[in-house]
């Protein structure tokens, strides 16, 4: 199974910035897809922005213009740069990877969640 793990949570006063990333691990595979999800409290799980394998990108209305997905194909890493930070940003932010290999056919992964806190 291909793993994820994250880092670059934290505590951030409003207007500031942070930088996600999510690495990929495994055995041979192909990523078809990556994105960020973000579940606040007492809210449901909802995607933030997703990338995939040919840089086509998708954002959620509520962080366009504000945050800025990308990756490193070599890396299989995906990073969520998150600008302009407001506190109903504050989350659980996790990320998932679409893959498939010879192996393993198709799968999804999920990461462990990483604390995002906007302060206001």
């Amino acid at each position: 199974q291909v793993q994820l793990v994250e880092s670059g949570g934290g505590l951030v006063q409003a207007g500031g910035s942070l930088r996600l990333s999510c690495a990929a691990s495994g055995s041979a595979f192909r990523v078809n897809a990556m994105g960020w999800y973000r579940q606040a409290p007492g809210k449901q799980r909802e995607p933030v922005a997703t990338i995939t394998s040919d840089g086509s990108t998708n954002y959620a209305d509520s962080v366009k213009g504000r945050f800025t997905i990308s990756r490193d194909n070599a890396k299989k890493t995906v990073y969520l740069q998150m600008n302009s930070l407001k506190p109903e940003d504050t989350a659980v932010y996790y990320c998932n990877i679409a893959y498939g290999s010879s192996s393993l056919g198709t799968g999804r992964s999920w990461g462990q969640g990483t604390q995002v806190t906007v302060s206001s």
